[in-house]
């Protein structure tokens, strides 16, 4: 029996369980004791994931990921996950971790994988005072699906943007400041976060001691942050952000940032690649609406000053074929690994176009279900007129337990962002069970 057929008879199996548990309600119940704080907490959450990909074999990144290999037309994947969010409180402060493993399976590679998303130590030694240090995932910026003012921390996936992300460490504070009047919070938050070849050696160049920081004013109930990066293992960069509440069901915000001489490889039309430097500046407009019927949607407009132009990605595309073209023709690979380096780094980063439209729709109590969500998710690039549809549903009416579905549905022509992605369809199912 294949492993697809293996799999599917493993989710049958979940299935039936959870049906078997929808009937058993839990009575509701109140313990005070829930509430006091612990010296020792652990929880987290166990997930099994299945992929079947279709792959796009036209795409230029699957051409150059499978050149001289085999090919395929899909690709079935089995992922098991084990995530644990701990806290211990030994004496005045708080040390807390957050940990992801995972090992994975297909008809290409297995492995697994171990990270420590999280583990810092932290102290109060006043209401409005917090010090930490350690290895911590900071949230700066007020959009769903990107973030332009998230500059010490790893970017977001657009495709699951609420997944859990792996920190930097850091040495961090937290200065609060509660006052009358139209200002009413004041928050300031300094960064240091160094660099080297052992420590957050993805962030940039080493030997630094990059300092950061951001200043949080809730101003007649709109909440602003103005952000900083110093120069460093990264070039310089500031923002500011904003969220205001128009009604109770009614959001907007918006972000903006701009970095000073940035250097970014661009390949031109003869197939040279060479680095332009200069400012960047990047925004993003968004907003939030909760209808009478529990229908959630989030639109966003974002625009990438770091991105790429469609007609540098044509060009980049050009620069592909003629690297196949020069494999097939004399096996000379010295094109080709100019291209797949390309493709790896700054032209195969997730949405590195310049301009996007995000919207999701989200219904809670589909079809007068409790606890079933259906939702779908769009996200176009406005300059080649590519997209990406996702609808997806999700089940929670079994306790601790969560059972989910996804199709990523990829739609572009030649020489389109989405057109030439590794794959044109995705299906994920996870079922996830928390402690």
């Amino acid at each position: 029996m294949s492993m697809w057929r293996l799999s599917w008879a493993g989710w049958s199996l979940l299935l039936l369980l959870s049906a078997a548990h929808v009937s058993a309600a839990d009575e509701y119940s109140f313990d005070a004791s829930e509430f006091d704080k612990k010296p020792f907490e652990l929880g987290g959450y166990l997930q099994l994931k299945q992929e079947h990909f279709s792959l796009n074999r036209d795409g230029t990144f699957y051409k150059l990921g499978n050149a001289g290999q085999p090919q395929r037309d899909s690709l079935d994947r089995t992922t098991g996950t084990l995530e644990l969010v701990g806290k211990l409180r030994p004496g005045i402060g708080t040390f807390d971790f957050h940990t992801h493993s995972d090992a994975w399976n297909d008809q290409l590679t297995h492995g697994q994988n171990n990270k420590m998303f999280e583990a810092a130590y932290s102290f109060r030694p006043d209401p409005g005072v917090t010090i930490e240090a350690g290895k911590r995932t900071l949230r700066w910026g007020k959009g769903y699906a990107w973030n332009p003012i998230g500059f010490v921390e790893r970017p977001k996936d657009p495709n699951d943007p609420e997944l859990a992300r792996e920190g930097l460490v850091m040495a961090d504070a937290d200065l609060i400041l509660n006052r009358d009047g139209p200002l009413q919070t004041i928050a300031f938050t300094p960064v240091l976060l160094p660099v080297s070849n052992d420590v957050n050696s993805g962030f940039g160049v080493p030997g630094y001691v990059n300092p950061a920081a951001k200043l949080y004013l809730l101003y007649r109930d709109t909440d602003i942050d103005f952000a900083w990066q110093g120069k460093g293992s990264r070039p310089a960069r500031f923002g500011v952000d904003f969220s205001r509440n128009i009604a109770s069901n009614f959001e907007i915000h918006g972000e903006w940032a701009r970095v000073q001489q940035l250097a970014k490889p661009v390949v031109d039309n003869a197939g040279n690649v060479a680095t332009v430097v200069g400012n960047a500046t990047s925004y993003l407009l968004g907003l939030r609406y909760l209808t009478e019927t529990d229908t959630t949607y989030i639109a966003e407009y974002y625009r990438n000053g770091a991105g790429y132009s469609d007609q540098e990605f044509q060009d980049f595309y050009q620069l592909a074929n003629s690297s196949l073209q020069q494999l097939q023709k004399s096996g000379n690979t010295k094109l080709l690994q100019k291209a797949i380096t390309l493709s790896e780094g700054s032209y195969g980063r997730p949405n590195s176009g310049t301009d996007y439209l995000y919207f999701r729709a989200q219904q809670k109590d589909m079809l007068g279900v409790v606890y079933f969500q259906a939702a779908v998710t769009a996200m176009v690039n406005l300059q080649d007129r590519s997209y990406q549809v996702t609808p997806e549903l999700l089940y929670t009416g079994v306790k601790n337990f969560d059972l989910r579905a996804r199709l990523y549905l990829l739609q572009g022509g030649a020489g389109t962002e989405f057109g030439e992605k590794l794959n044109s369809r995705k299906l994920e199912l996870y079922a996830r069970y928390y402690f």
